[in-house]
């Protein structure tokens, strides 16, 4: 079903704090998602399950209040599949996160020169709230998926045989290194009883 108006789908786990609320005062939350969100969010993460979800996130105003640093700490449990075997690989993602926010009118035209420092690092770099409202939810989904391991495997399973190509994809060590090997004729020459 897509979405009227072009306007993106809702978030699989949406908990919003509207930034007013935090200029008042400091807001410390924790969240856990439903049954029916884990569901919804192992889709969109193409896992086999999320069988728990929660965050503790904190949101507090700073630069005079204009914007909003949140601060989380998620613990999941879910269930990846082996890259080699195809099994469910059950695992634990606990990461910490950070963000900040800031009004959409001071950072909604890509051409307008705002007075950021290059040398800030990528939590230093405002997102823009939407109707002056964060998705806590939303950020804790997307640093779950940062958490989760790109080449999970089952116990005992091993990438021996396989490699990293440069692009990040797994090959097979035995294709690539096809034009390493050696001549089979000339190996069968070499077994060729002698006169």
């Amino acid at each position: 079903m897509s979405p009227a108006n072009g306007a993106l789908p809702a978030p699989e786990f949406s908990r919003v704090v509207n930034a007013d609320t935090v200029r008042r005062a400091e807001v410390s939350e924790t969240i856990e998602a439903t049954e029916k969100e884990r569901r919804a969010l192992a889709e969109r993460l193409e896992l086999e399950a999320i069988g728990s979800l929660t965050a503790t996130v904190k949101l507090r105003a700073v630069r005079g209040g204009q914007m909003i640093r949140v601060s989380g700490q998620l613990e999941a449990d879910v269930v990846q599949t082996c890259v080699v075997t195809l099994e469910p690989v059950p695992a634990h993602v606990s990461e910490r996160f950070e963000a900040l926010f800031a009004p959409e009118s001071m950072i909604e035209d890509p051409g307008l020169e705002i007075d950021f420092d290059a040398s800030l690092s990528d939590e230093d770099v405002p997102e823009p709230m939407e109707n002056n409202r964060i998705d806590i939810g939303e950020l804790t989904a997307q640093h779950l998926s940062l958490g989760l391991d790109p080449y999970p495997h089952a116990e005992g399973v091993d990438f021996e045989g396989y490699r990293e190509h440069e692009e990040g994809e797994a090959v097979e060590e035995e294709a690539a290194a096809e034009s390493e090997k050696p001549n089979p004729f000339a190996v069968l020459q070499q077994l060729k009883p002698r006169d």
